[in-house]
């Protein structure tokens, strides 16, 4: 039965720097919902919590870029998972069939079929050891397809490269890691704190883990990694600029985020360009929904490896989606390690945590 109210969480105002308790206001309004032809009533249960939707907030509307800002009023923008609790006329999707797409921060969304609202297998058919929750992280769009994507067909890693990868604790950074090392490649991570560091060491056992906190940390840099081939950036700023300095003849840099430049703050320019020139080394950003057409492909491989053991995954869970504001921040203070997801009519199972 559906509830006569439901709660969402809606846009208020565009962020100048951080998240901050006015960017959003929560909304608790009559359930008026109702799914047109071509469309289905969807009961999120799950919600994805990603760098990207610092730039869906913060954007002007009259940026240009891949999809268009959140208007102010309108429900926040994410990914989520659910499902289908009632569908429109005309709709191949049926009553109780689970889906993944940009459902937004909000208990219920009526969506349209399409490349961007994807049915997830039934927990029976799913290979052996993949969870329903892995569609948000290591099988979804914002997670293990970015780094799939981004890792062997912009950065093309080859075996017995040297691939560092800036952001390493987080999801799509540690799954670049495994990957790399599927690859053959040696794997250098960079993290905020030792604890992370420690994890992508001994849990994911790359072969280095460096802090950029510390000190010490370009003489570490340069120990662990002498020259690299391939840098998978997800923070940009200095690190990136540090990195440049660092490469070999022909290396290439995948740009996937530069979490340190979201907030809008004041960040230097890259200045150690020439060394591009130098080392005829190649830097490309991507977009993940480029590579929509080949979904499947990503879906299969990373699916096989999660079956084989080959990848690890970790999961921090915040419960509530009245607590989804305030847990934003941690994607840009360092405060998660791994995939950071919102539950909301689901509790989470021990498994989930960690697995």
């Amino acid at each position: 039965m559906l509830p006569k109210h439901y709660t969402r969480i809606v846009l208020a105002e565009r962020p100048k720097t951080d998240f901050t308790p006015t960017t959003f206001l929560r909304e608790t309004v009559a359930f008026d919902l109702k799914p047109g032809p071509g469309e289905v009533l969807v009961r999120v249960d799950w919600i994805s919590l990603d760098p990207a939707m610092r730039g869906w907030a913060g954007w002007p509307m009259e940026v240009v870029t891949y999809i268009p800002p959140v208007e102010i009023g309108a429900v926040m923008r994410s990914f989520g998972l659910g499902a289908v609790v009632e569908v429109g006329e005309g709709c191949e999707l049926r009553t109780g069939d689970i889906v993944c797409g940009l459902t937004g921060l909000a208990e219920y969304a009526v969506m349209k079929e399409g490349e961007r609202l994807q049915k997830i297998m039934a927990p029976e058919s799913n290979p052996p050891g993949v969870q329903l929750l892995d569609f948000l992280g290591p099988l979804g769009i914002a997670g293990g397809f970015t780094a799939y994507f981004g890792l062997l067909d912009v950065a093309q890693i080859k075996a017995g490269e040297t691939l560092v990868v800036s952001g390493a604790a987080g999801q799509v950074g540690s799954l670049v890691c495994q990957i790399g090392k599927l690859y053959g490649a040696k794997v250098i991570g960079i993290a905020g704190t030792d604890e992370k560091c420690r994890w992508l060491s001994e849990e994911l056992k790359i072969d280095a883990a460096l802090n950029y906190k510390s000190p010490s940390f370009r003489e570490d840099f340069k120990d662990a990694v002498g020259y690299l081939d391939v840098f998978f950036d997800n923070v940009g700023g200095e690190i990136l600029n540090f990195a440049i300095t660092r490469l070999k003849q022909g290396a290439r840099i995948a740009l996937c985020g530069a979490i340190s430049t979201y907030n809008g703050l004041e960040t230097k320019g890259i200045t150690s360009y020439m060394n591009l020139v130098m080392q005829r080394a190649k830097i490309e950003g991507f977009v993940v929904s480029d590579y929509s057409r080949r979904y499947p492909e990503a879906l299969r491989d990373l699916s096989k490896w999660i079956s084989e053991g080959r990848i690890i995954r970790r999961y921090h869970i915040i419960e509530g989606l009245e607590n989804a504001p305030e847990a934003l921040p941690l994607l840009f203070t360092g405060g998660n390690t791994g995939k950071l997801l919102v539950t909301i009519f689901l509790r989470p199972r021990r498994c989930y945590a960690n697995s």
